[in-house]
């Protein structure tokens, strides 16, 4: 049962104030009493803190039976604090811009406030969760012992702007959507934005294989509407999706204040040993882009996962790609 942390008056990084902000997580195994083996596991575009529970089991590098791994809900999602969930006036089409640092920022706080943890021998996460992970070794770099960002960037690339753009008109497209003042959901909306998702998520040579059968699908038309409109209508809400896509268009570590904007430098103040693993033929996070950002943190390494399965190589539908992840994480923790 996911618990819910008060952070009272949140003051985000764009100068607005969440008053009665929250962050909601979840826990699995047990703090050790010298409170040395916590692991955060932050989500991704929105996804829950059950999402990520794949991952995470009994003779996984994640095992609950030897680490506390704390999986806190990104800002926005629908958990925490959201447009979806926050009275006025920061309510729906008027919640304020919330950034990557802000996100771990309120991280930060429950992990040492609420749990009194002062190391954290690793933080993970896939797609945003990554980029949050890349943004706890910049923002926290003496508490952050090894990180494993996966199928995410520690900045926005133009090329993903551009996609983003695509989901966002789509949504706001929808005439029941009503700039974010919406009194029904705007269903084409969200169908129209699965359909620009569909395109980018898998590979081309995921569909040129026809992969999606060994999903259940039963065809392409089958796949668009069983797996994508499914996904975006099962519970998503379009001004939290908004608010998380320029959390997500405006990531870029560079932007930690004492950074002035500069990735580079931000990306060299990184302490912890890294394993960075970016798939193969992810259309948002292509392996170059993940490459560039190696070669300016000290102690990491690049590690490509294999195969056609894109973007999704990171969200455990695969169990040759989670083999992949977990090895690695295994080794890295080994260190």
């Amino acid at each position: 049962m996911a618990t819910t942390f008060e952070l009272g008056d949140f003051v985000l990084q764009g100068g607005a104030t969440l008053r009665g902000a929250q962050l909601t997580y979840e826990t699995y195994g047990e703090l050790a009493a010298d409170k040395s083996n916590a692991i955060v596991y932050p989500t991704w575009y929105s996804g829950r803190h059950q999402d990520n529970e794949w991952l995470i089991g009994e003779g996984m590098a994640l095992d609950p039976s030897r680490y506390f791994i704390i999986v806190p809900n990104m800002l926005g999602n629908g958990l925490s604090s959201s447009p979806s969930n926050t009275p006025p006036p920061y309510d729906r089409g008027r919640f304020p811009n919330v950034t990557m640092y802000d996100n771990v920022e309120a991280q930060y706080r429950l992990v040492t406030e609420h749990f009194g943890i002062e190391r954290l021998p690793l933080v993970l996460g896939w797609s945003m969760g990554a980029g949050q992970t890349y943004q706890w070794a910049v923002s926290h770099p003496e508490m952050v012992e090894r990180i494993a960002p996966f199928c995410g960037s520690s900045r926005c690339s133009y090329h993903n702007k551009v996609f983003l753009e695509g989901v966002k008109a789509a949504l706001t497209a929808d005439d029941a959507f009503q700039n974010g003042w919406y009194t029904s959901m705007p269903t084409k909306g969200l169908r129209a934005a699965a359909r620009v998702y569909a395109g980018w998520g898998f590979s081309q040579a995921f569909y040129w294989d026809r992969l999606y059968e060994r999903l259940g699908f039963s065809s392409l038309e089958d796949f668009l509407v069983g797996f994508w409109e499914g996904f975006f209508l099962d519970d998503r809400d379009p001004n939290n999706l908004l608010t998380m896509l320029w959390t997500w268009q405006n990531a870029d570590v560079g932007r930690t204040p004492g950074f002035n904007g500069d990735t580079k430098a931000a990306l060299a103040s990184i302490k912890a040993r890294a394993i960075v693993m970016p798939a193969e033929k992810d259309l948002y996070f292509p392996p170059e882009d993940e490459a560039w950002a190696v070669q300016h943190i000290p102690n990491a390494e690049l590690r490509v996962i294999p195969g056609v399965w894109g973007h999704f190589a990171g969200n455990g539908i695969n169990a040759e790609d989670t083999t992949f992840i977990d090895t690695a994480l295994k080794e890295l923790l080994a260190t």
